[in-house]
């Protein structure tokens, strides 16, 4: 184990920071010396290359950063951080590790994300008790996982009553249910986690499901989520009552039905927790053992027996690998290639190093976050904008999308190159992010090069008793059949059913097509917001954790407003508020690799329209969750007419 930084000597501190990345450490130097040295242009990473080692410094920039680096760790050392009056800014560290000029509007958000000078700048800051002492609200939360969690904890902040319905036995919801084996997070958990509740000892980049699920379970329990939480208990409808001004509940536990009344309901049911069987006839007429991905059986024997496995997406391509091991033969039933962002350190642990440089070196730790919040967010955004006038549309969207897309193809080719077969099945045939691209270190490859393994592109035709049969009319035996085709993503808020004003029903509001104004809140059904609603997912720009703290802090400023406003009152956005948004979601979404392109995925509904994905920055999705705007929504008080 390292010594602290005052007692390391230069040669330790030379070998920590071969480790270390980089552009975020010699902007943390900067920022606790206060010298601009370290800011030194011809060590900013190419903007092209972020997700690169190093974002794409050559050796001779990384021998000299070093170097820098080391000086600045001894200057520490010897002196202590003495950045007083320096003149450099947010803006200033900013713009050096990302590698280019970044709009000044984006330095407030940053330095929320970062906590800068406040470890939670996202927090109510206001208690219930001082805005309506005499009025007691109530709020029901569905669902204890990450988005729950976070809501019950702001309410907990502010003083509001509420109670938490799970209907599992433990917090985490995806973290929670998919135990797949290989399940881990593609996006790194300096990131993938809450920006108030920061961990320097991740021991992976990317964390496998234990380890999430561990870091929600201690959430839950260090901040005394857990009193508030109904385990076991099952929201199946929920009924706004017009006279009463209030929600009621019917909740199943232990199949006795309860029902609870709430002033105000947020549902974080969450969108991977449903799994979606695929639709293949016969798919119940396999005599074998099978299972869902989603549904994990670990008392389905594996070793040594005939395994197939039905898709190529997100979770196939994590649990294969381990199925592989194990399995006498391996047959992997794909439809569509999936994209492969080649990741070397996707399966690594996190350097003892570069963790002795988070929790030892000022402000590294919020500059390392901001580095990774940068790569995978709003930088990564205009090379997915679709070029209307480019020519090539059944492979790219534009010069940056095409380039992008060729070092995808050249990565694969690198990978399969001496595996011609399979390489003709790896290569997509549609364009990059049309569907979710996948992060691999080079274990696909391995895996599918394998002799018990082999890869089939025909099509299904149809489960027989004894296995799989394709189009060509081939029928192949297996013992184990794993699904793994995802979840019912679209398919929101189901099974339950909810009633609005005049009972109303969601499901029949919506059509198989759920929309939601900033995803969170629908006209007819006030007093009601959805976490990690309608059009608020991620394709290519940050994290989702991101959306849920920006959407929890236009609840709060949403429930203080009905506060405000006496005893049962009720907010609610406007039809012509939610219709303009939802067209300008679609108009934002079709000028998007993944609007544009005609594959499905998991994006779209089953009406064909992109209802997962926000398609614009992280900024203006943080801009306009600032609190509801008054001319969007509607508050009404029960003794005076609607007022905005």
């Amino acid at each position: 184990m390292r010594p602290n930084l005052s007692r390391c000597d230069s040669d330790d501190l030379a070998e920590i920071v071969v480790n270390a990345v980089l552009p975020p450490l010699l902007a943390a130097l900067a920022q606790a010396t206060g010298d601009a040295l370290f800011l030194d242009d011809g060590l900013r990473p190419d903007p092209s290359m972020l997700m690169l080692p190093q974002g794409g410094l050559n050796a001779t920039q990384i021998d000299r950063a070093r170097r820098l680096a080391v000086e600045g760790l001894q200057r520490l050392r010897d002196r202590g951080s003495d950045a007083d009056g320096s003149p450099i800014t947010v803006l200033d560290l900013m713009t050096f590790v990302a590698g280019h000029d970044i709009d000044a509007d984006y330095v407030d958000l940053i330095e929320e994300e970062m906590g800068v000078g406040d470890a939670d700048p996202r927090r109510p800051r206001w208690r219930a008790e001082g805005v309506a002492p005499d009025k007691g609200l109530r709020v029901a939360i569905i669902g204890a996982g990450m988005s729950g969690l976070l809501a019950g904890h702001r309410l907990q902040q502010a003083g509001v009553s509420f109670t938490v319905f799970e209907k599992a036995d433990a917090v985490g919801g995806t973290w929670r249910d998919n135990r797949y084996p290989g399940c881990r997070v593609d996006i790194p958990n300096h990131v993938y986690s809450y920006s108030f509740a920061q961990r320097t000892d991740w021991p992976e980049h990317y964390s496998a499901q234990p380890v999430l699920a561990e870091y929600f379970e201690s959430f839950a329990e260090n901040h005394g989520l857990l009193e508030h939480v109904r385990f076991g208990a099952e929201v199946t409808t929920v009924e706004f009552d017009d006279d009463a001004r209030t929600w009621t509940l019917s909740v199943s536990v232990d199949g006795v039905v309860e029902q609870h009344v709430a002033d105000v309901v947020i549902s974080a049911v969450g969108l991977l927790s449903r799994p979606r069987w695929p639709d293949i006839p016969g798919v119940h007429d396999f005599l074998g053992q099978s299972m869902h991905s989603a549904e994990w059986d670990d008392s389905i024997e594996l070793d040594g027996r005939r395994v197939a496995v039905v898709g190529t997406g997100a979770s196939a391509f994590q649990l294969i690998p381990h199925v592989a091991a194990r399995a006498a033969k391996l047959t992997i039933f794909q439809r569509h290639a999936p994209w492969i962002i080649p990741s070397p350190n996707y399966l690594e642990p996190v350097h003892p190093d570069l963790r002795w440089l988070l929790e030892n070196v000022p402000h590294y730790q919020q500059w390392y976050r901001f580095w990774l919040f940068w790569v995978y967010a709003d930088s990564n955004l205009p090379r997915f904008v679709v070029d209307p006038t480019w020519p090539a549309a059944d492979r790219s969207f534009s010069a940056e999308h095409d380039a992008f897309r060729q070092r995808l193809e050249d990565h694969l080719v690198a990978q399969f190159g001496d595996r011609p077969d399979l390489l003709a099945k790896v290569v997509p045939d549609y364009p990059p992010s049309a569907k979710r691209m996948l992060f691999d270190s080079g274990t696909w490859a391995r895996v599918l090069k394998r002799d018990n393994v082999e890869l089939i592109t025909t099509p299904i035709d149809h489960l027989s008793e004894h296995g799989i049969v394709t189009h060509d009319g081939e029928e192949r035996q297996f013992d184990v059949v794993i699904h793994a085709s995802g979840f019912a993503a679209s398919d929101y808020l189901v099974p339950m059913t909810v009633r609005g004003r005049g009972g109303v029903d969601l499901h029949d509001h919506w059509s198989h097509d759920a929309r939601a104004l900033l995803g969170m809140m629908i006209p007819e059904f006030p007093n009601f917001f959805c976490l990690f609603g309608p059009n608020t997912g991620l394709v290519a720009n940050g994290s989702i954790i991101f959306m849920s703290e920006c959407q929890m802090r236009y609840v709060m400023a949403a429930i203080k407003a009905v506060l405000e406003n006496g005893p049962r009152a009720t907010i609610e956005c406007t039809t012509a508020a939610h219709d303009r948004f939802n067209q300008r979601i679609d108009a934002g979404n079709a000028r998007m690799a993944w609007g544009a392109a005609s594959v499905g995925s998991w994006y779209k509904n089953s009406t064909g329209r992109v209802s997962q994905v926000w398609p614009f920055t992280l900024l203006e999705y943080w801009r306009e969750t600032a609190a509801p705007n008054t001319a969007d929504v509607i508050v009404t008080a029960p003794t005076s007419q609607p007022v905005a």
